[in-house]
């Protein structure tokens, strides 16, 4: 699937995935400055943003469609950054293409412990529209941290929470068994050999860092302490400048 995108900037490329119900529009604080480092593509996964709706939202699925966008463009071997849900589909992208590196921002890949927490909302996110709406705030909110006021309510006004596109993109989580998670997990990023950055503003945790290590022996790891969800917009310039020296280093 061709997907909404936007490009700018010049050097090596680097391409940015949103969370889920969100945009691309939702990286515009920080796509000016690394325009200053990079050839920028900015997309919008399929059913989100104005990239049309698919049948189906494995992360597989939209990691092709992002693979097929760039591919359009004529732009290999990206540094692929993901936030969120972009982290998980930045850490496919790894899967059906060859990224020179990928980062992914504050999206744990432990996906069994991910479907406790989400199981529990289960009843509301399959519910009417109003429970649904709720859940998706309960998701949110509690996530925010330290982002400043003004920037989280354009954050919230980006959001654009589909019930379908929701669902599909869950149920993989929802309708499987932790070991069935943990056999999705192994062969969505088992085989990453490329330099991997995971930085979390919500802290997962020491047993965590040493699982994914294992899971993919070229992953850094790093936590900005008590930053939320978003730790890329609570600090976008110690974003921007970690981004550069992690993408600098792993072409020297």
């Amino acid at each position: 699937m061709h997907l909404a995108h936007e490009r700018t900037g010049s050097g090596p490329a680097l391409v940015l995935i949103h969370g889920i119900t969100e945009q691309r529009e939702t990286w515009r604080p920080l796509i000016p400055p690394l325009a200053e480092h990079y050839d920028v593509v900015a997309v919008d996964l399929r059913g989100h943003g104005i990239s049309p709706k698919g049948d189906t939202y494995d992360p597989l699925t939209l990691a092709t469609d992002v693979h097929e966008t760039l591919t359009e463009l004529g732009i290999v071997a990206p540094l692929v950054v993901g936030h969120s849900l972009g982290g998980v589909v930045a850490s496919a992208y790894a899967s059906v293409a060859r990224p020179r590196a990928v980062v992914n921002v504050d999206q744990p890949l432990a996906l069994a412990a991910f479907k406790e927490g989400l199981g529990q909302l289960e009843p509301m996110l399959r519910g009417d529209l109003t429970s649904f709406n709720a859940a998706i705030d309960l998701v949110f909110e509690s996530m925010m941290g330290p982002l400043p006021a003004d920037e989280a309510a354009r954050v919230k006004s980006l959001r654009r929470p589909d019930q379908d596109v929701v669902l599909g993109v869950w149920n993989v989580v929802l309708d499987s068994s932790s070991d069935e998670l943990d056999a999705v997990v192994a062969a969505l990023a088992g085989g990453i050999t490329v330099p991997y950055l995971s930085l979390h503003g919500l802290d997962p945790g020491e047993s965590y860092t040493t699982w994914l290590r294992k899971m993919i022996p070229s992953a850094t790891v790093d936590v900005w302490p008590d930053q939320g969800h978003y730790p890329h917009l609570v600090q976008p310039d110690r974003f921007v400048e970690r981004i550069v020296d992690f993408d600098r280093l792993d072409r020297t």
